[in-house]
């Protein structure tokens, strides 16, 4: 199991450092999505407002979920699928202010939205008992699984929050259903549910091993993701590389909102594992960064190669019947989930690789928004979001071979209040910060030297070619300049009110 010696062991066999601050347990906290040296950066990119930051950050705080004002309303069961009364809105709507209440308190240091955060997470705790419904139980159990472990290790020290409380809803509640169903697959053939079913099930499973420092769950999600026998493994999801380089997705020959799920929850999974030291981005040669380079260049409209695939369905020891797969689905090139800046960013930015199609994506895409950005039905909730805000970084000088990001754990508290800037950071921007390139946060919290001298003569630009600037800076330098106004018009308001 994962825990202690597990981690460091199993991290240096990747060739990258566990996490140094941890629980007793060997975990890292903060350390889902976020880590405390990336909260730390978010807020001191924000306060001097550097680019395109403070176009997330716009984005963030204009979301009607991202209010201090918000109300939860728990539910004892909740609900999805058919031949049951849905109520699962309630909790994804609830989940996803609780997640950017939690992100806005880090970023502004202004504790009325952890303890809305906090108020939110405590009141499902304190009622939530079962997901129920159909076969899309287990899709609920994965999404909001992994969504509400995210939300909570954003205040799982502040004060007020409980926490066991909270864990114990995270054991009961979410995570068994996902881990029987990577399990048994609700009783179908291993093949009857596509690669995303899987994949949120191991996001879950990931998450709430981190959270609740439990080293079997992790290591049950991690040892899925590369051998599992669902389509979630990572050989399945992506079980062709071509010639040009692409790992053809499964999921490409379904449709494209289905195909832009599973890529984003594979990115979630390789993140969470990747701030515990467990280095999953680059499994199998870098797997998935071909796989979603691949998905990159269909969705944005180009040629993909696609081998015929045909698989069982149904029952075991029932109706079973097959089904292939002849081509990639036809796409919609205007089609947007805020998936791409988190893996780009590893990408290019962590291990200085190029990733073409990956890098426009993101920059199409930017500033990333969150749950409400991208229309009222369920699939405008299935990520968390907020890339642009969250994941933007600077190149990390050694290619990501020392500590998984931030993964000290150090940075801002959850029951304090805002982080402080990173030592090196500067509210004078370089032309590099003008195109979202600032000295970053090295995962100790320091800024490196290297970075900062590299950002003041542009060489942070260079990591992945002159396309890749191009793509970066198009998209994101109106945006990011209107996001920057508006946060300074915020700010002299607030100060004019007294707030």
């Amino acid at each position: 199991m994962l825990k202690a010696a597990g981690v460091v062991a199993g991290a240096a066999a990747v060739g990258v450092t566990a996490a140094p601050s941890a629980t007793a347990a060997g975990y890292a906290h903060p350390g889902l999505l976020h880590t405390g040296a990336d909260l730390t950066r978010m807020a001191a990119k924000v306060r001097a407002g550097v680019a395109p930051y403070t176009a997330g950050y716009a984005r963030l705080t204009a979301n009607r979920h991202a209010q201090s004002g918000w109300t939860a309303n728990p539910q004892a069961t909740v609900y999805r699928g058919g031949g049951s009364p849905q109520n699962y809105a309630a909790l994804y709507h609830d989940l996803h202010a609780a997640y950017q209440n939690g992100l806005r308190f880090h970023v502004s240091g202004e504790r009325a939205y952890a303890d809305t955060a906090v108020a939110i997470l405590n009141a499902w705790s304190a009622r939530l008992t079962s997901l129920e419904g159909s076969a899309d139980r287990f899709l609920a159990a994965g999404l909001y699984g992994y969504q509400a472990a995210n939300a909570a290790e954003l205040v799982r020290d502040h004060a007020g929050f409980e926490l066991e409380r909270f864990q114990k809803t995270l054991t009961t509640v979410f995570s068994p259903l996902s881990e029987s169903f990577l399990v048994g697959h609700n009783g179908a053939v291993v093949t009857n549910y596509w690669p995303n079913w899987d994949l949120a099930a191991m996001a879950c499973v990931l998450a709430a091993g981190i959270f609740c420092d439990d080293g079997a769950r992790v290591e049950q999600a991690v040892e899925y993701f590369k051998n599992g026998s669902g389509l979630g493994a990572v050989r399945k999801a992506i079980p062709v590389v071509h010639d040009d380089g692409l790992g053809e997705w499964l999921e490409a020959g379904r449709d494209q909102g289905h195909a832009l799920l599973g890529v984003g929850l594979m990115g979630t999974f390789c993140e969470m594992a990747w701030n515990q030291g467990i280095d999953l981005y680059g499994y199998d040669d870098s797997r998935f960064l071909k796989g979603a380079q691949y998905v990159a260049r269909w969705s944005l409209g180009g040629d993909v190669g696609y081998t015929a695939n045909t698989r069982r369905k149904g029952a075991v020891g029932g109706w079973s019947g097959t089904e292939t797969a002849h081509r990639a689905a036809g796409v919609d090139p205007a089609m947007s989930r805020p998936i791409w800046a988190m893996i780009a960013n590893h990408y290019t930015k962590r291990r200085g690789l190029s990733a073409p199609y990956l890098t426009r994506a993101a920059a199409k895409a930017a500033p990333e928004g969150g749950g409400g950005d991208y229309g009222p039905n369920s699939g405008g909730y299935d990520q968390l979001g907020f890339g642009t805000l969250t994941f933007t970084r600077d190149r990390d000088p050694d290619g990501g071979r020392s500590a998984a990001a931030g993964a000290s754990g150090s940075g801002s508290g959850g029951s304090g209040g805002a982080p402080a800037p990173a030592a090196g950071s500067s509210a004078t921007t370089s032309p590099a910060d003008a195109a979202g390139r600032g000295a970053q946060a090295s995962p100790d919290g320091r800024a490196s030297a290297n970075d900062t001298a590299a950002a003041g003569r542009g060489g942070g630009l260079a990591t992945t070619g002159a396309a890749d600037l191009a793509a970066w800076s198009a998209a994101t330098g109106i945006t990011a300049v209107a996001g920057g106004l508006l946060l300074l018009r915020r700010r002299g308001r607030a100060r004019e009110s007294g707030e």
